[in-house]
C-alpha cells in the first residue's frame, strides 16, 4: 500500500479518536454537572464528590506519563480501548455514561499525545475533520448530537467494528511514520487546551454563538463549517504553513485580530459580531497549524503538553462553571464570562511567541482540490438542509389555547438522564399552544452544548421567544405556534441569579394574546421587588397568560401581588383544590409552578404525570371571546 494511503488510514483513525475524545469531553463534565449539582444544592455532601473530579484529574494526568517512545502495539492498544468505550456514551445513564468517557478521555489523551511521535502529521487533519463531523452530527440533530442517542447504537458498533480491524491492522503491521520535530512542552500545551476550550464551549458550537450574537442559528451554522474546513485542502494548508512559521509578525496579527473577533462577539449583537465569530474561526484552525504541524525549537514530550492542555482546560472550564453559578459560589464572577475567554487566548498566544519553522511536506496532503471542494460542498449542503426552516404549527384561531409552563432542568429529568425528547413528547401530548421555559440552557458544555429552545422549537414545529439571563446561554423562555406579532423581554433587578420576564403577542382570529414567561428567584432573593417589576412590565395588557416557575407556594406574598395584579389561578378558579403539586417531579411536595390568567375563562386545569423534569408541566385550557 502507498505512503499516501496509508497516512489517509492514519488520518481516519485519528480523526475517529478526536472525535470520541470531545464527545468524552462534553459527556463528562455534564454528568459532572449533574454529581456537582446535587451535593451541592440537594445534600448531602459525600466523598463521591471528590472522587468523582479527582477521576478525570487523574485521567487528564496520564498522557504525562506515557512513553517518550510508544510501539504501534501501545498505540494500538489505545485507540481500541477509546473506541470500544466509545460505544457507551450513547446509553442514557449517568453512571454508565461517567465510567465510559472516563475511559475515552484516559485512553484517547495517551494515543493523541503518542500519535505526535509516530505519526505527527496525522494529527491535524484528524483535529480538523473530527471538529467538522462534530459540527455536522449536532446540525443534523438540531445541536443535540445525533451520535449520542441510544438510537444511535446500532451504527456506532458498526464503526467500531469497522475501526477495531483498521487499528489491529495497523498494530500488526507496526506502521508509523518518522516524527519529524517536537513540541515545545508546557507552553505548547497551554495553547492546545486554550484552543480546545474555545472550540468546545463557543467556535464550533453554531448555537452559542448565534445565541452570542443575537444573530440568526440557520446562516451561523454553515458560516462556521466553512471557516473550519479550509486547512484540510492541500493547497491552503501548505500555503499556511511557511507563513505562519516564518513571520512572527503574522502570527501576532492574526492573535490579535482573534482577541478583537472574540471580544467584539462577546459584548456586540448583530451581523458584524456574528461574522467576526467567524473569522476567529479561521484565524484559531490557522493559528492551530501552526502549533501542531511546524517545527519548534524547543523539544519536550507531546505527553507533558497534552497533560498541561487538558488540565488548563479543566481549569478554564470550572471558572466558566462559576460564571455561571456566580450567585451560589464566586458572586465577583458575575458578567465575567468573557475575562475566562481572555484567559483561553493568553495560553494561546504564549506559545505563538515560540520559534517556529515550517515541517517537511511529506506526508501532509490529505484532499486535493478536487476532493476538498467536494467535501465543502457536500458538508455544506447538509449543514444547510438540517436548518432549513420547518413549518410552523399554526395559532389556534377559534378563541380557545392551552398554555402551559415548564421548568426544563436545563434539558434533564430528576435522576440527570438527558430528557430533552420526553420534554417534548410531554407538551406534544398535552397540545400546548404556548409554554413558558425555564431553566433554559443554550449551548453550555454542562448539558451537552444542547440548545433547549431551538430543539424543543424544531421538535414541536414552534416558534421561540429566548431571553438570555447568564453569559449568553442560560435563561427563559417562551415557546408559541405561530408567528407572533410582537416579542420581547426584559431583565428584572436580580440580586442572585439574573432573571427576567419573556413576551409574546399572538393573534388568535383578530384576538390579541398577550404571553409572558418568568422565573422568580429562590429563598434570599427580594422576590416581592421581582415580582412587582415583572408585573410592571406587564402593565394591564389583556387578556393575558403570565406562567412560570414563581418558587413560591399558594398564598404567599408573591402569589397574593399577582392576584392584587388581576390575575386568576385556573385551579382555584375552577374549584380543584388541592391543586395538584409541581416540585418535585418524582413525588412532588409543593406547588410552586402557575399559569395566571387575566381576561380569560378557564376550561380546564391539569398537571401531567410526566418526570421528564425536575418539575411537573402545568397546563391551563382557556377562552377569551370578548
Amino acid at each position: 500500500m502507498s505512503v499516501q494511503r496509508v497516512h489517509i488510514l492514519r488520518v481516519i483513525e485519528a480523526a475517529c479518536i478526536w472525535l470520541f475524545f470531545l464527545e468524552a469531553l462534553r459527556v463528562i463534565f455534564s454528568v459532572l454537572f449533574g454529581i456537582i449539582y446535587d451535593q451541592v444544592f440537594a445534600g448531602p455532601l459525600d466523598v463521591w464528590l471528590i472522587i468523582s473530579v479527582l477521576l478525570v484529574v487523574a485521567a487528564f494526568l496520564l498522557p504525562a506519563f506515557g512513553t517518550r517512545h510508544p510501539k504501534p502495539k501501545r498505540l494500538a492498544l489505545f485507540a481500541a480501548i477509546a473506541v470500544i468505550s466509545r460505544v457507551g456514551l450513547c446509553i442514557n445513564d449517568p453512571q454508565v455514561r461517567y465510567w465510559c468517557a472516563l475511559l475515552v478521555l484516559a485512553s484517547g489523551g495517551l494515543y493523541l499525545s503518542s500519535l505526535f511521535f509516530l505519526s505527527k502529521r496525522a494529527v491535524m487533519p484528524g483535529l480538523v475533520i473530527a471538529l467538522t463531523l462534530d459540527q455536522i452530527f449536532r446540525v443534523i440533530g438540531q445541536t443535540y448530537d445525533i451520535t449520542l442517542r441510544q438510537s444511535w447504537i446500532p451504527v456506532q458498533l458498526i464503526w467500531t467494528i469497522g475501526l477495531l480491524v483498521l487499528i489491529v491492522w495497523f498494530g500488526i503491521n507496526r506502521i508509523a511514520s518518522k516524527s519529524i520535530g517536537g513540541s515545545p512542552g508546557i507552553v505548547w500545551g497551554l495553547a492546545i487546551g486554550g484552543v480546545i476550550f474555545l472550540e468546545t464551549s463557543l467556535l464550533t458550537l453554531p448555537n452559542a454563538a448565534a445565541r452570542w450574537t443575537g444573530f440568526d442559528y440557520e446562516l451561523i451554522a454553515p458560516m462556521l463549517l466553512i471557516c473550519t474546513i479550509p486547512p484540510l485542502i492541500a493547497r491552503i494548508r501548505l500555503s499556511i504553513i511557511p507563513l505562519i512559521c516564518f513571520r512572527s509578525d503574522v502570527r501576532i496579527g492574526f492573535f490579535s485580530l482573534l482577541v478583537i473577533s472574540i471580544m467584539v462577539g462577546y459584548f456586540y449583537s448583530g451581523l458584524i459580531p456574528a461574522g467576526l465569530l467567524g473569522l476567529s474561526q479561521l484565524i484559531l484552525i490557522v493559528l492551530v497549524v501552526s502549533l501542531i504541524d511546524g517545527d519548534v525549537d524547543q523539544r519536550s514530550s507531546a505527553g507533558l503538553g497534552m497533560t498541561t492542555g487538558l488540565l488548563f482546560f479543566l481549569m478554564l472550564n470550572f471558572l466558566n462553571a462559576f460564571s455561571f453559578t456566580y450567585p451560589y459560589t464566586l458572586p465577583w464572577m458575575r458578567g465575567m464570562g468573557w475575562v475566562i475567554y481572555l484567559f483561553a487566548l493568553l495560553g494561546i498566544g504564549l506559545a505563538l511567541r515560540l520559534r517556529y519553522s515550517p515541517a517537511s511536506a511529506s506526508g501532509i496532503l490529505v484532499l486535493r482540490p478536487l476532493w476538498g471542494n467536494l467535501f465543502v460542498i457536500v458538508m455544506v449542503i447538509i449543514s444547510v438542509v438540517s436548518v432549513w426552516p420547518k413549518e410552523i404549527s399554526p395559532f389556534p384561531q377559534n378563541g380557545e389555547v392551552v398554555a402551559g409552563t415548564y421548568n426544563i432542568h436545563y434539558g434533564y429529568d430528576e435522576p440527570w438522564h438527558l430528557s430533552l425528547e420526553a420534554q417534548a413528547k410531554t407538551i406534544l401530548e398535552n397540545k400546548a399552544d404556548i409554554v413558558a421555559l425555564q431553566e433554559v440552557d443554550t449551548g453550555r458544555m454542562t448539558s451537552y452544548c444542547i440548545d433547549n429552545a431551538y430543539f424543543l422549537a424544531r421538535r414541536l414545529h414552534m416558534n421561540v421567544v429566548y431571553l438570555p439571563t447568564v453569559e449568553h446561554l442560560t435563561g427563559i423562555a417562551l415557546l408559541h405556534r405561530g408567528e407572533a406579532v410582537e416579542i420581547g423581554g426584559q431583565w428584572i433587578t436580580s440580586t442572585q441569579e439574573q432573571t427576567g420576564v419573556v413576551y409574546a403577542l399572538l393573534l388568535s382570529g383578530d384576538l390579541p394574546v398577550h404571553a409572558f414567561g418568568t422565573w422568580i428567584g429562590l429563598s434570599g432573593e427580594d422576590t416581592l421587588n421581582q415580582i412587582n417589576e415583572a408585573l410592571a412590565y406587564i402593565g394591564d395588557q389583556t387578556p393575558a397568560l403570565f406562567g412560570g416557575d414563581f418558587n413560591s407556594v399558594p398564598g404567599s406574598p408573591v402569589t397574593q401581588e399577582i392576584i392584587a395584579a388581576g390575575f386568576g389561578n385556573p385551579f382555584t378558579m375552577l374549584g380543584i383544590d388541592p391543586a395538584p403539586k409541581t416540585s418535585p417531579a418524582i413525588n412532588p411536595l409543593e406547588r410552586i409552578d402557575y399559569v395566571w390568567t387575566r381576561g380569560m375563562t378557564p376550561l380546564e386545569a391539569w398537571v401531567p404525570e410526566s418526570v421528564a423534569s425536575d418539575h411537573r408541566m402545568v397546563v391551563t385550557k382557556v377562552q377569551f371571546r370578548p
